[in-house]
């Protein structure tokens, strides 16, 4: 696929235990099915051609070379299919009986990789019957005469693609997963990004959470993919149960889960190139010392044909679920009061003063300081709150600061900036009639002047109130708003500050919840410039600088991932479908990239703010960039994008 997406299945088919035959007859029309699909990577359950539950049946030959006989026939079954296939079986070598998977690709068995950790809760588990496996590669076997080749045989074998290296491959199998010291981590040191695992989990009570929270923690602690199969109900029921309980991972995420009792395949895409981004990143994720040990395979896996079927959301900064939205937006506000009430402790200051517009940014940043006054048990009548009206203020916005003021229970000031502005143009020699740049900015750095002193009065921190969005695209005056001694809202985005403000509208409810919900139903705008005939805004944001949905959308996979823009407009493009057509999508994935780089000035001197998430503009702390960066190679790939690919 393209953009670095690898298309991934975990099946677990019906099975017979003990009949290799009729297994193989169900792995082999998975396979054929799943390559229609543009399936890259197939995973089978642990022992999936003999079944888990043969007990002593595995010290019958019959039933070993009968696996081995399947396996060679579902070999041939992968002739011409460029898919890597991973198949369970009981394997006897040099004396000794292995559980191991085996990996297929176009016609060839690559390897057996032996199972490392064998579980012994009982005489029954595997220690009874299976070898684990040895320490080193040293071993070859299954001679192909066809093809001249050996397969290996050993635990650290990583499978690489030969046209796209950053899709490289590790097995482990079951227990491995289970233990301390897991098969997987040193696999992924050593260049695998994404792991699988062939796997027989009984199913009890609880063990579903369990098995899906450690999948998910391996994917995390390994940045990496993870796809795991488990063995499903054909398995005997003499002690025990199995449910199929499949999962794809990617970095911590579950991607993709089996109901179970199913008997579900799942399919999903793992991006390769953005873990391997997120790795180059961490200084803590290091190349392992045993490298020289680790034995590389090629394989033929590309296919640039299937269409990405995973999803993403409008709205990466904000999570998902009412609950979890709740719990989140509880815990962000937390964390913004906090750290301003230990600079309010700091500085002994007396009063924070903040602009109040009517919009969203300042009334969440007067929540906030609500908050931390209330932490550092200090009269919210300190909280200094001004009100001040100026060319494009609205009756709607200008009530709506004043009310909310009220109900927090701050201090109201209203300072009418329309003279001293009209005065400053007359300094400067500007013409009222011309409604350009100056004509906005000077009213943005009256009211910074205003804050400013006014704190200086009163002994008191002038709180920002400009938002990540409004960093990242530069919507702000330089030393106008842009500027204040403690910014409590600087890296949460505009998609995430509409959703904080209504939950807090739901929590305190009353009064204060109407006047919260009306400003989130009010246009965005700096309101600079004059209002239209019928007193409503005219200067509305998302205009002049495109849908916050979208800057957001674009500012997580440009900055987080480091995603190129094309990729960028291609997830951009399946999430926003019938939402924006994609030049609407292109024009303004463009503008990111100009405005992003050019406003670059503007960051390199911001003031302090809280680090919320996982993008943060501070040049402190994650984003370090000349004010100078050519935009050049960005833009230039933005805008050789064909919209109507």
């Amino acid at each position: 696929m393209k953009h670095g997406f690898i298309k991934v299945a975990a099946s677990t088919p019906e099975l017979k235990v003990a009949d290799p035959v009729y297994n193989a007859d169900k792995i082999i029309r998975e396979i054929e099915k799943q390559a229609e699909l543009h399936v890259q990577l197939l995973v089978f359950p642990e022992l999936s051609l003999s079944g888990y539950t043969c007990g002593d049946l595995f010290c019958q030959p019959l039933l070993l070379n009968g696996c081995l006989e399947q396996l060679q026939r579902i070999q041939k079954a992968t002739e011409g299919k460029k898919m890597l296939v991973f198949v369970g079986l009981p394997y006897a070598y040099r004396g000794k009986l292995y559980n191991v998977a085996a990996a297929l690709n176009d016609g060839r068995i690559l390897a057996l990789i032996p199972k490392t950790f064998l579980p012994n809760y009982n005489e029954f588990y595997e220690a009874r019957h299976f070898t684990p496996a040895p320490e080193k590669n040293v071993c070859y076997d299954i001679y192909d005469e066809e093809k001249d080749e050996y397969a290996a045989f050993g635990k650290k074998i990583l499978f690489v693609d030969r046209t796209d290296p950053d899709f490289t491959v590790g097995c482990e199998i079951c227990e491995d997963l289970w233990v301390p010291d897991s098969p997987s981590t040193l696999l992924a040191l050593n260049g695998a990004n994404i792991l699988v695992n062939l796997s027989a989990s009984d199913e009890v009570i609880g063990k579903k959470e369990y098995r899906r929270s450690i999948v998910s923690a391996q994917s995390g602690k390994c940045v990496c993919g993870y796809v795991y199969a488990d063995c499903g109900t054909g398995e005997s029921s003499t002690d025990m149960t199995f449910a199929g309980h499949n999962l794809i991972a990617e970095n911590g995420n579950i991607l993709k889960e089996s109901k179970l009792f199913s008997g579900e395949t799942i399919i999903s895409e793992i991006d390769v190139r953005k873990l391997a981004q997120e790795r180059r990143k961490m200084t803590t994720f290091h190349a392992a010392c045993e490298e020289d040990e680790y034995l590389r395979v090629e394989m033929d896996a590309s296919d640039l044909e299937g269409e990405l079927t995973r999803g993403f959301s409008r709205t990466p900064f904000v999570p998902s679920g009412s609950a979890e939205l709740e719990e989140r937006a509880q815990l962000i506000l937390s964390m913004q009061a906090n750290a301003l009430a230990r600079r309010l402790k700091h500085t002994s200051a007396k009063t924070a003063v903040i602009g109040i517009s009517g919009g969203l940014d300042s009334t969440l940043a007067l929540l906030v300081t609500a908050r931390a006054f209330d932490l550092i048990e200090k009269d919210k009548k300190d909280i200094v709150a001004i009100t001040m009206p100026g060319f494009g203020t609205t009756g709607r916005t200008f009530q709506n600061s004043l009310t909310l003021i009220d109900c927090v229970g701050a201090t109201s000031r209203t300072v009418k900036i329309s003279d001293s502005v009209l005065q400053h143009f007359k300094d400067i020699g500007h013409d009222k009639d011309i409604l350009d740049v100056t004509y906005e900015n000077a009213q943005a750095r009256t009211r910074t002047m205003i804050l400013m002193n006014t704190a200086n009065k009163t002994g008191g921190l002038v709180i920002g109130t400009g938002d990540l969005s409004e960093l990242a695209l530069g919507w702000c005056t330089y030393n106008g708003d842009h500027m204040s001694m403690y910014a409590v809202n600087s890296s949460v985005p505009k998609t995430l500050v509409k959703y904080l403000v209504r939950s807090e509208a739901e929590r305190l409810g009353g009064n204060i919840r109407e006047v919260l919900l009306d400003i989130l139903d009010t246009e965005i705008s700096p309101e600079l410039l004059p209002p239209d005939k019928d007193g409503k805004i005219a200067q509305k944001t998302e205009d002049i600088v495109g849908p916050y949905e979208l800057h957001d959308f674009f500012l997580y996979y440009a900055v987080r991932w480091g995603f190129e823009p094309e990729k960028v407009y291609a997830i951009a493009k399946k999430t926003f479908v019938g939402v924006y057509d994609n030049a609407t999508l292109k024009k303004w994935l463009v503008n990111f990239y100009k405005r992003f780089f050019s406003q670059q000035f503007k960051r390199s001197c911001m003031p302090d703010g809280v680090k919320i998430g996982s993008v943060t503009l501070s040049p402190r702390a994650d984003w370090r960039m000349p004010s100078d960066a050519s935009s050049a190679l960005w833009v230039q790939r933005a805008e050789s994008i064909d919209t109507e690919d």
